[in-house]
């Protein structure tokens, strides 16, 4: 069977939309042409079940594949993502949105596509912007939005993408009295009060002691205390006693990402979640559902990372976070902060 390369497209007679795509939905017929995109038919050459002329030439796949690489950009890139899935056995329509994929045992024309598949190298920064946008396209049609990402030796990870609304069981008891007293040092917040520190760690899992009288916060716990007006802060250098927009500066100073994580911090508690450092996973916080003994600590189930909107990933350091949760059980979230509030994004490894 015979197909001619013209500009972004192989066209081939009625005979291919027989064979082709009425047996394996490659391309798309338009009236007795089937109209193949660069990648269908380089695969359909790879197979052996079409030939390409250019200039009343046959080309070889080595020909095609360069040709088909200079009008195509990231066409190598696609070609590889798209003959893993057909090899996988799964139906693939080139789309917008790289590749729309079916299910196993479904097809176009008797079932919905399940996944919008998007590909793209390991080298190339991914904006967050441009992952949201892509999430959007795919759920505003309820398709599952998959990442294909190609490493320098061309193998494949395939990442799926999702928001999640989390909801945590955590109930907090805290002081009901007057603000405890608490004084800033360099960079944390010491409470002096045996019964006060026992109440807020015990209770809320705030702070960590610093020995069986006292309790160390860290600065996210220390705002959040003082905004709810549960502890009152002194200056241990100058004696003055910040509210909460004076403290805040301090540790912004201190901490370039407090503001984003702070903002985190207070969404992860207002949801039920008790959060503590991720220092040791790389990320802002480990998330609790729920801490009932601190005598037999459960296992965190997320791992959260807070990101400015104008974030861009860089996909190596993605997927060594994402397999990092994997390999300690937990969920690997970004939250990003809108007008409207925070979002957290699900990114998770997925086999195909």
């Amino acid at each position: 069977m015979i197909g001619k390369l013209v500009k972004d497209r192989v066209k081939a007679g009625k005979q291919a939309i027989n064979e082709l795509y009425n047996t394996g939905y490659y391309g798309r017929p338009k009236g007795d042409v089937l109209e193949l995109t660069l990648i269908e038919a380089a695969y359909l050459l790879y197979k052996n079940r079409l030939e390409i002329t250019m200039d009343e030439r046959t080309l070889t796949f080595q020909e095609f594949f360069i040709e088909a690489s200079n009008r195509q950009q990231f066409f190598e890139l696609k070609y590889i993502v798209y003959k893993d899935l057909r090899e996988r056995g799964y139906y693939v329509q080139p789309s917008v949105t790289d590749f729309r994929v079916y299910p196993r045992g479904g097809h176009p024309g008797k079932t919905q596509a399940k996944m919008f598949v998007y590909v793209r190298s390991e080298r190339i920064p991914m904006p967050i912007k441009d992952l949201l946008s892509q999430y959007t396209a795919a759920v505003n049609v309820r398709k599952q939005m998959v990442l294909a990402i190609v490493d320098e030796e061309s193998d494949l990870t395939y990442y799926e993408v999702k928001k999640a609304d989390i909801k945590g069981s955590m109930d907090a008891i805290l002081p009901e009295d007057d603000p405890v007293p608490a004084t800033m040092l360099e960079d944390r917040v010491l409470i002096w009060n045996e019964e006060a520190s026992h109440l807020l760690y015990e209770n809320g899992f705030y702070g960590k002691p610093l020995d069986n009288e006292r309790l160390q916060l860290s600065l996210v716990e220390s705002a959040y205390l003082l905004e709810q007006g549960l502890i009152e802060i002194k200056d241990g250098t100058t004696g003055n006693i910040p509210d909460l927009g004076v403290f805040s500066e301090t540790a912004a100073s201190i901490d370039p990402d407090f503001e984003r994580k702070y903002s985190t911090y207070i969404d992860l508690r207002s949801r039920g979640f008790v959060p503590k450092t991720g220092f040791k996973f790389g990320t802002h916080f480990r998330v609790y559902n729920e801490v009932k003994s601190l005598n037999k600590l459960p296992h965190s189930d997320y791992l959260v990372h807070a990101i400015p909107q104008d974030y861009e990933f860089f996909l190596p350091l993605m997927s060594r976070a994402v397999r990092l949760a994997n390999s300690v059980r937990k969920q690997m979230l970004y939250s990003v902060e809108f007008a409207s509030g925070i979002e957290y994004i699900d990114i998770g490894r997925i086999k195909m």
